[in-house]
């Protein structure tokens, strides 16, 4: 006997990849821009601490974070965003951000409002754990299309009432994976004044808010700060993934509402695993320092400058305005991945397996997803090969 709730997910995105791929020789040696695993430098003292502090895995770590790493969160969101969170009481550490999406949905979102099944919304595509939380917490996953139409976020006037009023939740991730779409102040504000409205929290999936070329993406704790929103209307995450390049850390944050945090705290106090204290040292620290955040956002913009060199003459690729994905329309993502990896070694994600279908279409279909993670020269061979074999033949 299984659960009925997820009887009908489909294969995680990469195991998808592997059974599409894995039986084929690839055309040339192997260059891997199918996942989003950061390969710049973590910060240098990363290592020496986790030594320093290695005796501290030998105690249980504290639940909802240590006084130092809270506080330095909090001064980091004063520095980004202009905002005063008070770390006891609306902050988090996460054994990385997928952790927390998940588990707000179970401590946040009822099974029913107004008598009927409640909706958790987000964009399609979108980052898969959003609809495995909506279903674990009984409710309805409604995936909205963010296509070129709509500038990659969804359309937030052409929403139903009906859908908005069953809403408990709304996740939104800006920049946008994968099309490193930015909800910009007034995108916040719509959305924060349709949830006071129709009463539902968002979710603000902000993962990708340090990597950018020219001005800093908004955040929704800065947008609600502008418009004096109820601070139980916001749950905000962010990660050490990719803004110090450290993806095996599993390490980042939930901020919310006060009320909302006694919940998401005492879910974590029954079921969910504190983030070890050698971790949270180096996260503390992480927090703290900008210097090689400034670093590895200098090497992402020589990228997106490589990009648009590459394909200065395919004016269906640009470079994203901030995250670090190509979102390729190739005409249909499956086939193109496929021919890619079998004429010239380069592994790309079909974007059918990062959205879902809704009335006949996946609106991920017709594209491939390319991350821009290794090194320069191996990018930059790997970006040629996907000109020429894609656009040229």
């Amino acid at each position: 006997m299984f659960p009925e709730r997820f009887s009908e997910l489909p294969a995680y995105a990469f195991p998808r990849l592997r059974k599409l791929l894995d039986g084929c020789e690839p055309g040339a040696e192997a260059i891997h821009m199918a996942i989003g695993e950061p390969r710049h430098d973590p910060p240098d003292f990363v290592g020496r601490m986790m030594a320093e502090h290695a005796s501290d895995f030998a105690r249980y770590p504290v639940n909802e974070g240590t006084p130092e790493l809270l506080e330095s969160i909090s001064g980091w969101l004063r520095r980004r965003y202009g905002v005063e969170v008070d770390p006891s009481t609306r902050i988090m550490a996460l054994n990385g951000t997928r952790e927390g999406l998940f588990n707000a949905c179970l401590a946040l979102c009822p099974e029913t409002k107004r008598g009927r099944r409640s909706a958790v919304l987000a964009p399609n595509p979108f980052y898969q754990v959003y609809a495995v939380g909506a279903l674990a917490a009984g409710a309805e996953p409604v995936f909205l299309p963010a296509t070129h139409a709509t500038g990659y976020l969804p359309d937030l006037a052409d929403i139903p009432a009906e859908t908005l009023d069953r809403a408990t939740a709304f996740f939104l991730c800006s920049p946008s994976n994968p099309q490193g779409a930015v909800a910009d102040m007034s995108y916040w504000e719509e959305l924060l004044r349709l949830a006071e409205l129709h009463d539902f929290r968002v979710f603000a999936d902000e993962c990708y808010c340090e990597i950018h070329t020219d001005s800093a993406p908004t955040g929704v704790l800065e947008a609600a700060g502008r418009v004096g929103a109820d601070p139980e209307r916001v749950v905000a995450f962010h990660s050490l993934s990719k803004r110090s390049n450290l993806p095996g850390l599993r390490s980042g944050f939930v901020v919310a509402g006060p009320e909302s945090m006694i919940r998401i705290r005492q879910l974590r106090a029954y079921a969910g695993a504190p983030v070890p204290l050698p971790t949270q040292r180096v996260s503390a620290a992480c927090w703290s320092d900008e210097a090689h955040v400034e670093a590895s956002r200098a090497r992402y913009r020589d990228k997106f400058a490589l990009v648009d060199r590459v394909f200065a003459d395919e004016p269906r690729v640009e470079a994203p305005g901030a995250g670090f994905f190509l979102w390729i329309d190739v005409g249909d993502g499956e086939a193109a991945a496929l021919k890619l990896w079998r004429e010239t070694g380069v592994r790309v994600l079909p974007g059918a397996y990062l959205g879902r279908e809704v009335d006949g279409r996946n609106p991920g279909a017709p594209f491939i997803r390319a991350a821009l993670v290794a090194d320069e020269p191996e990018l930059e061979t790997g970006l040629t090969r996907l000109r020429d074999c894609l656009m040229r033949s």
